[in-house]
Formats: structure tokens, sequence, C-alpha cells
């Protein structure tokens, strides 16, 4: 009888990201299981562009004040009868789904109390993500687990300049605006660059995020926009010519860098690169990480300055 297995990944974009390294090992390990992946809709493309998935469930996230919706989701897993479950969200929802699914649980990998391969504990909540992942499947007899692999990956297009060209991500989630370097800071960032033979071409989608590259395009009119005109394979096709990246801790550049391109990512009080940045896919691809508590505190030179250790 073939073997069922799931895999629990919801979001966020850059979480999503990072996990591919272990999604691919999961199929490597399962080579002929039928393997499903719970997610929420934006990643159904990408899901299932990996080949890694037989079959992809967008209904992962229901609201816990829709009933009905909660207990669907629970019936489904248990008409499933998955064998394994690998949990690479292991935050307290997939706790609860785990708990709800009492007495016939599968096979449980992550973070559950109870879980056949339980992987808890403050030693866990201090690694990064990619080392606590990796080590989570290692417990569940799935090795190895490599970096980041997003090769399949690809736009329908790609509207970058031939010239050399550097991207720009100055957005981020609407929610957390302390998670961005400011718009005019960009912009100074842009004239540097363009003066140096290097067009900026600025990322972002959404009406805030064109806002935000019409500020950068004030100061520097040599800049391109792409706002609103990329998806999630576009920039990874753009990361790939790119001579660099540079952005706050947000979805595009986790692609770019999962990508391949050399980068400067930005970090606040927000949020911590110990346990999240963005890791390099090989040894020769440089990445920079600059930390401050408050990124109005960030200076163009600092920035500048990493950049120039991260060009060829």
């Amino acid at each position: 009888m073939t073997a069922r297995v799931l895999v629990i990944k919801l979001s966020a974009l850059g979480d999503f990201i990072q996990a591919t390294g272990p999604m691919k090992a999961i199929r490597a390990a399962h080579p002929d299981a039928r393997i499903t992946l719970l997610t929420t809709p934006p990643f159904e493309a990408m899901a299932r562009a990996t080949g890694w998935f037989d079959e992809v469930w967008t209904d992962g996230r229901p609201s816990w004040s829709d009933l009905p919706a909660v207990v669907s989701l629970i019936r489904r897993i248990r008409r499933a009868r998955f064998d394994r479950v690998y949990d690479l969200q292991t935050q307290g929802r997939t706790v609860r789904y785990f708990q709800l699914l009492w007495p016939r649980r599968p096979a449980w990998s992550g973070n559950a109390l109870g879980a056949a391969f339980q992987y808890s504990g403050a030693e866990r909540d201090r690694l990064h993500v990619q080392d606590s992942q990796r080590e989570q499947l290692r417990i569940a007899g799935v090795a190895p687990v490599g970096p980041p692999d997003i090769a399949w990956l690809t736009g329908a297009g790609d509207p970058a300049p031939t010239q050399p060209f550097a991207l720009l991500v100055p957005g981020g989630a609407p929610h957390r605006p302390a998670k961005r370097w400011p718009s005019a800071a960009y912009g100074r960032l842009a004239s540097r660059l363009a003066d140096a033979g290097i067009t900026p071409v600025v990322l972002g989608h959404g009406e805030e995020e064109a806002g935000l590259a019409a500020d950068i395009l004030a100061l520097e009119p040599r800049a391109l926009s792409l706002v609103g005109q990329t998806r999630f394979g576009d920039i990874a096709d753009l990361a790939r010519r790119a001579a660099l990246i540079v952005g706050n801790d947000t979805g595009p550049v986790h692609i770019a860098i999962a990508a391949g391109a050399p980068g400067v990512v930005l970090f606040s009080a927000e949020s911590n690169p110990a346990l999240s940045a963005p890791r390099p896919i090989r040894e020769d691809q440089p990445v920079e990480i600059l930390r401050t508590d408050d990124l109005a505190d960030l200076s163009l030179e600092a920035v500048l300055d990493a950049v120039e250790r991260i060009r060829p």
C-alpha cells in the first residue's frame, strides 16, 4: 500500500522559501509516497511548481471562530489516513491540529507534546529556522536536508534592463512598518548605485509600496520601478541576473537570496536575524546582514560599505 504523508507549511513567504530545503528532503525520503501539502492560497502555485507534492490543500488556516471550517479540516485530515505528518509550521495552530486528531493520530514530526517525533524546548527556539528544521527532520529519520531550493521557480517574463542592475526592496508587511529602512534612504542609495553604472530596480506590490517607489524615483529618476509587475517567479528570474539586492526582511528578499543573488538584508528590532535571516545557498554567494534597533538610525554609509563587500 502506498504510504501517505502530510507536510504542513501555512505561511509566510520568507518562511515558505526557507522550508523548501526540508520539503525537498521529505520527498527524497519518501520517493514512492503520496505526499500532500497543507498550506494557504498564496502558496498553492509555488507548491505545485516544486514537483514534490501529489496534492496541495489550501484550507490550512480556518478562523477559529469558524467552527464548521475547523471541523471540516480535521475531518479531512482524518479521512486521508496519513501515515506520517511533518509539521514545518510548528506554531500553536498546528499543535492544536495534532491535539484535535486524538485518539488516532498519525506519526507526527513537530513540537507538539506527545508527537511520535517530538522536537521542542528552549534549544530549538534558539536555533535558526533552517537548523531547527534540519534537526526536527533528523529526529524523524530524514537526512540530509539541504539549503532552500527554488531552482523550479521561474516567471513568465523578465522586464529588467539589460545593463547591470540592483534590486531594491523598500517595502514589507503593512502591519510592521518598523521593519523598513526609510524610502528616502533607499533613494539616496539608488543615486549612488546609478552613479556607479548600476540601474536601481525597485520591487514591491500594492498602493503603499508604489508610494515608496515614487519616493525613490523622485530622488533618483534613473531608477526603474517594477512595483506591481512581478510575481514570485519573476523575482527569482530577476535575482538570478541581478548584480545585487538590498532590501528589508521581507519575502521577496528571501526569494532573491534563495535564487543566488548577492545581498544586503536590513533588520530592525522587529525580527532576529539569528533565527530567520536568509542564508547563502552556496559558499561563494556573499550575503551581508545589517541590524539596528531602529532602521531610521541605519546610515547610508553602513549600507554602502556592505554593498562594497558583496560586489564582485
